[in-house]
């Protein structure tokens, strides 16, 4: 004897991403470039889109920082090279150089114009309290598109109903 189960049809439900949180705690430049790409992106398709960053990610709003990230290239499989071959003199300079011409044959803006583009379509940006509290950074050391210095509970509350994307 078989048992059949009568299973009710399960409507569509509109499965559109309507906000995104993308958290930036990385400060190369392979690791900046993906997440505002996202935001921008997101922005771009009428999403609401924040970006929060934390640790070494706060390099790409700081006013210091933001114009001078570097590719990270000791132990990055992504350049397949052996990794003490990363940590040559100059080859991070150079790794550094071949990607930003690669990005402006792209017509992609560098990071301080990419980060305030994305701000100036409507996303938020958001500093980590814990982290400019543990590398000792001021408020006036970020750039002025930072809407924000928020702890991690208030990051979770604003990305409330949303996707999170931690690159």
């Amino acid at each position: 004897m078989t048992a059949v189960q009568n299973v009710e049809a399960v409507p569509e439900v509109d499965e559109k991403i309507k906000k995104v949180s993308i958290i930036i705690s990385k400060g190369s430049l392979e690791e900046v470039y993906p997440g505002l790409i996202m935001a921008n992106g997101a922005r771009a398709e009428g999403i609401e889109a924040n970006l929060f960053f934390t640790f070494f990610g706060l390099d790409a709003i700081h006013k210091d920082r933001h114009d001078h990230i570097k590719v990270a290239t000791v132990g990055n499989p992504g350049l397949h090279i052996p990794t003490w071959a990363g940590g040559l003199p100059g080859v991070s300079a150079l790794m550094t150089k071949y990607m930003e011409h690669q990005i402006e044959e792209l017509d992609f803006p560098g990071i301080p114009e990419f980060v305030e583009m994305i701000s100036d379509t409507g996303a938020g940006l958001y500093a980590c309290l814990a982290s400019v509290d543990l590398f000792g950074i001021e408020r006036d050391e970020l750039i002025d598109q930072v809407d924000d210095v928020i702890t991690v509970g208030e990051f979770y509350d604003m990305a409330g109903g949303g996707q999170i994307i931690f690159t």
